[in-house]
């Protein structure tokens, strides 16, 4: 079900290309404490893939042999997507992802200064170069590349830009703008994604972290400048803040600017409770678009108006998600709904009676919270002993 109704002043980017190479198998699992085993990587893969899911980064290989086996299995799944793998710009990291089969090898190297001084303990020169042979040899094994500049939002423009260059003309596939603090607005990813194409002509790819709750608007803000290819993990899982939510992407794009990338968005609630399940990490009832409470409505206001036509307070269906409608009794509940639940239990009740149901309802609300059905049924037998719900 596509019916929406979200504001007509959005704007609209329909005929725009843009690849989601979801991480979830691998900055999602650098989320502190979680692990999937090879079988759940394998089974998370598959619902990926079966969800439209165009490319997807399988793991960082050199983290050990067990790792390099899990890619290689996910890689002779026989899945639509292709297979991606983060390695460093060394040989023996090469080696890890292309022996493990994937379809392209994901370079990153740090390029802020404080990267360079701190970290990489090199010279823009010797990471230019690093970068270079790492191409080189990648081309020598047959397999593309995209090169990442790590900590690319802290890194000196000229230098930036230089590096894309270089890496474009050594024969990178894309190059990617990476926000690895999460320390970005829009209009810096705006900014840094435009002057990277004015530079190269190979296509930009953005990965970005939540930190200031902003990942998933600097997508968008960097899909509109133009980049083309947007790392997303399912829930947002990752380190610390986690990553651009792979539901919030594809059905914000849907939704809000009428750009259908080709992701089924009715798996995200079935994706999302599964990787919840799978990792073990807490998802909130608020969580947009596939928390519990999303498409939950208790306002007695509220309700008669969804009662009437949901569109009221829904912009899109929970279907169009996989998520469900919840009307919920508690101490906001408003005589109409009373009234809705009675006739669909076929239970015949006066104005009074449906009044006083509703008072009686909303005298527990506050005391506990939720109504549930079993304590409306009690309340409904209280007041109309004659009713058998």
């Amino acid at each position: 079900m596509d019916k929406a109704a979200v504001s007509p002043f959005n704007p609209v980017l329909k005929g725009t290309k843009v690849i989601v190479y979801d991480s979830t198998l691998r900055d999602g699992e650098q989320t502190p404490g979680v692990a999937f085993s090879p079988e759940q990587k394998a089974a998370i893969a598959r619902m990926l893939d079966d969800a439209g899911v165009h490319q997807i980064e399988a793991g960082f290989p050199a983290v050990s042999e067990n790792e390099v086996r899990t890619i290689r299995t996910i890689s002779e799944l026989g899945l639509k997507a292709d297979i991606l793998a983060l390695s460093r710009v060394t040989k023996g990291d090469i080696d890890a992802a292309v022996d493990a089969g994937v379809d392209m090898v994901l370079l990153f190297v740090g390029t802020s200064e404080i990267h360079l001084k701190y970290k990489m303990k090199k010279t823009r020169e010797e990471v230019l170069a690093m970068t270079a042979d790492a191409l080189d040899y990648c081309k020598a094994r047959g397999v593309p590349a995209s090169v990442s500049a790590e900590d690319t939002t802290r890194t000196d423009l000229d230098f930036l830009m230089q590096f894309y260059r270089e890496s474009e003309a050594n024969g990178a596939a894309r190059v990617g703008v990476t926000d690895t603090l999460g320390c970005a607005t829009p209009e810096a990813i705006e900014f840094l994604v435009t002057r990277a194409r004015q530079e190269v002509k190979v296509p930009i790819a953005l990965h970005l972290h939540n930190d200031f709750g902003l990942a998933t608007a600097n997508a968008i803000a960097g899909v509109k400048a133009g980049a083309a290819a947007v790392t997303t993990t399912v829930n947002g899982i990752g380190e610390r803040a986690g990553n651009v939510p792979l539901e919030q992407f594809a059905v914000a794009l849907k939704y809000l600017y009428s750009l259908d990338i080709g992701i089924d968005c009715t798996k995200m609630k079935a994706l999302s409770d599964h990787i919840c399940q799978v990792s073990g990490l807490h998802k909130p009832r608020n969580q947009p678009l596939v928390g519990t409470n999303v498409f939950a409505h208790e306002s007695g206001i509220h309700v008669a108006a969804i009662l009437n036509c949901p569109m009221t307070y829904e912009s899109i269906p929970p279907e169009a998600v996989g998520n469900e409608r919840h009307i919920i009794m508690g101490k906001k509940t408003g005589v109409n709904y009373v009234k809705r639940r009675l006739e669909e239990m076929r239970i015949e009740a006066t104005d009074q009676q449906a009044a006083e149901i509703c008072k009686r309802i909303k005298e527990l609300g506050e005391k506990k919270g939720r109504v549930s059905n079993a304590e409306f049924n009690d309340i409904v037998a209280q007041v109309i002993p004659t009713a058998s719900p």
